[in-house]
């Protein structure tokens, strides 16, 4: 796609900015314009072939398959491999042979079905289909890749496409809410949402989980397995139909009203999307579509993920570009999506897809030819289109899934950067895992807990969680039960007696969050069920464990139940987020850190004018602990983690105001004579 690029001829717009933020990135000046040179190529090439951009990501108005305003059908698939196409459904009682696609130009096939003689159409809403690719003289049955609903046999247990097309399409009714200054973004799974032993709904998901996000503090939800994976146990990045809202929750239009109600809560919508690789099903998947090992993929061991068993993408193909950018904009523009984190991109930035690789910081792994250019280029591509080409004046916010470290993964395209908001801050759920499983408390290493935290690159947004969604998953658990475990089954009951292992573990986790939340990024991620210490881990139904949903759902009933501690923890959360609501740390600088001391394990910082500061001493309260502040004048106690209402032990009386000393102190202009219990986070905030 396109001729050889000189890369000293390269004009990138804004490219001293890129420079600016990141002065390293002159020494690789040529690969930074090179790789814009290949994104404004293909740019230019789509709109050369397709008019425009914006018309091209609007394929999936025209292909699969669509009942237009006479009631024909108009049908249109990309096969190169195919030697005829059919299809085949209920429509015309399956037959093999009378339902057949023409072929055109450039390996694109068509069908043209007239209405009936009365005037209906000939396929009707809910009828199930399957596409014939005939390869070899041999009838291969296929799903549509555009294929937007499909449902599982029960005789097969294979997915067949249906015809969506209800009479009363979904209207939204609500408008998106406005971008806030700081993203607290809830990560959720519809499927598990529910306490019951069973696949949650849409409908549940709406009427039960929203509004407790909302109430919580957050502004975000971002949605896990929504695209259709026919695998449950895959949790949703194995995708097999990408346009397909998954049916195992519901119908499109239920997913729809979901995200309408979750905006009128204030909440934005964000999708977990794959396009990083995808399915190795050949029969209810993308995989061998057209009889072929390649199509959409690349052909031999290129197109294969070894650790992951599944395809990957060729794109560079001009029609893979047009399904993965057209797939982005059917989610926005159909649904109304607000914005995207696309899973496990450190494969796709790499030839080697990060496979036994370790990642230095140097900054030749990032631009030698590990780098995998059309993958890059794609990315691009898709910042590029979901900022310039969008149904409704909004924002469109995309994340990065990233362990890698790329530099200006997160800057503008016209910078010459990939284009992301966000990048998620993937060493921090690491640190802390590694500190509650493999360390005491006295082992804890500040120094080095406060680097991770702040370890980010300058210019680029990163998206801070305290525990990912991998780590409660069978063969690990979530912090809370790696915390107190065995304990939590009969001691996180108000009615027994105190147990020193809930005591440290729910004030562990108060502060893991707390300090995560203030210091680790510009926006803050929590998955479902941990914010009130969901106990055990997940597992979804397989032959393991004899197909059972125990394990595959969230305990919102532990939360409920007053008589025990999990409400402590999860009004700690809620106030946590109002707090950062009100104040905005999330949207400010980066915080001023006056204090790490080993010794007291006693960390202080200063963010968008408040005062945090934490004392994980296990044995040790700090009596007149001197702290740093730059700005004079009389402080209290706003947020407390040892506060009797998030179940502590309220040894600090809020009424006490603390006035600053004059003099310099740990480099600041002032300083405050404060009370540390042990175990506990403060949150201080400067009076008017």
């Amino acid at each position: 796609m396109g001729n050889a690029i000189e890369p000293e001829k390269v004009i990138v717009p804004n490219i001293d900015k890129l420079f600016e933020i990141d002065p390293n990135l002159h020494r690789h000046e040529l690969e930074v314009k090179r790789r814009y040179g290949v994104f404004q190529q293909k740019l230019n090439t789509i709109e050369e072939h397709e008019e425009s951009l914006d018309n091209f990501t609007q394929s999936y108005k025209r292909y699969g398959l669509h009942r237009l305003p006479d009631n024909s059908i108009y049908g249109l698939e990309w096969a190169p491999g195919a030697e005829a196409v059919i299809l085949r459904g209920d429509f015309n009682k399956w037959d093999k042979v009378k339902t057949s696609y023409k072929r055109l130009p450039y390996d694109k096939w068509e069908l043209r079905l007239p209405p009936n003689e009365d005037g209906s159409c000939h396929i009707k809403h809910g009828d199930r289909m399957k596409l014939v690719i005939v390869k070899d003289d041999v009838l291969l049955h296929r799903n549509s890749p555009w294929s937007t609903y499909v449902l599982q046999s029960e005789n097969s247990k294979v997915y067949d496409m249906i015809f969506y097309d209800p009479p009363q399409p979904y209207v939204f009714k609500n408008k998106t809410p406005a971008t806030p200054r700081g993203l607290r973004i809830y990560e959720a799974h519809v499927g598990i949402s529910s306490p019951e032993p069973k696949v949650a709904s849409y409908n549940y998901f709406a009427d039960e989980i929203l509004p407790r996000i909302a109430a919580n503090g957050y502004n975000a939800v971002q949605l896990m397995a929504i695209m259709e994976h026919a695998y449950y146990g895959c949790f949703g990045y194995q995708v097999t139909s990408f346009f397909a809202a998954s049916s195992r929750y519901g119908t499109p239009d239920e997913l729809k009203s979901l995200i309408d109600r979750a905006h009128g809560l204030g909440l934005l919508v964000f999708l977990d999307v794959v396009h990083s690789h995808a399915a190795n099903n050949v029969l209810d998947g993308l995989n061998q579509f057209d009889g072929t090992q390649s199509c959409f993929f690349h052909d031999g061991s290129r197109g294969t993920h070894n650790l992951w068993d599944s395809r990957l993408f060729d794109y560079n193909n001009y029609e893979v570009l047009r399904f993965l950018l057209s797939n982005l904009r059917y989610w926005a523009d159909e649904f109304q999506f607000d914005g995207f984190r696309f899973d496990g991109i450190t494969s796709m930035l790499y030839h080697h897809h990060g496979i036994g690789a370790g990642f230095s910081g140097d900054y030749s792994e990032y631009f030698g030819i590990a780098a995998d250019t059309d993958s890059i280029v794609y990315l691009m591509l898709a910042n590029h289109m979901l900022r310039n080409c969008r149904q409704q004046s909004r924002d469109i916010i995309t994340v990065a899934e990233d362990v890698s470290g790329m530099p200006a993964l997160c800057r503008p395209v016209d910078e010459g950067g990939i284009g992301f908001d966000y990048r998620l801050a993937m060493a921090i759920p690491d640190k802390w895992i590694q500190l509650v499983k493999d360390h005491s408390d006295e082992a804890w290493n500040i120094g080095d807990v406060v680097w991770t935290l702040i370890n980010r690159r300058h210019g680029e947004r990163c998206i801070a969680y305290s525990e990912s969604h991998d780590q409660a998953l069978v063969g690990d658990k979530t912090l809370a039960f790696h915390l107190m475990d065995k304990e939590m089954y009969d001691s996180m009951s108000k009615l027994n007696q105190p147990n020193i292992i809930i005591e440290r573990g729910c004030a562990l986790l108060k502060m893991i969050r707390c300090l995560t939340h203030s210091l680790g990024g510009e926006a803050y991620l929590n998955f479902m069920g941990n914010e009130f210490g969901h106990p055990e881990w997940l597992d979804f139904p397989r032959p393991g464990n004899g197909y059972s949903y125990h394990y595959a759902r969230r305990r919102f009933d532990l939360v409920d139940d007053k008589n025990l501690k999990y409400h402590w923890l999860n009004d700690y959360d809620r106030a946590l987020n109002t707090l950062e609501d009100r104040v905005g740390w999330l949207c400010s600088t980066q915080a001023y850190i006056s204090c790490k001391h080993e010794g007291d394990k006693v960390v202080a910082y200063e963010r968008a004018g408040c005062l945090f500061v934490h004392n994980f001493h296990w044995d040790r309260s700090h009596t007149d602990y001197r702290v740093g502040v730059d700005q004079p004048g009389t402080y209290s106690v706003e947020l407390d983690t040892d506060d009797v209402m998030y179940g502590g032990h309220g040894r600090l009386d809020h009424s006490v105001r603390y006035t600053t000393h004059s003099g310099e102190f740990s480099n600041r202009s002032c300083s405050l004579l404060l009370y540390l219990p042990t175990r506990t986070s403060l949150i201080l905030v400067l009076e008017s």
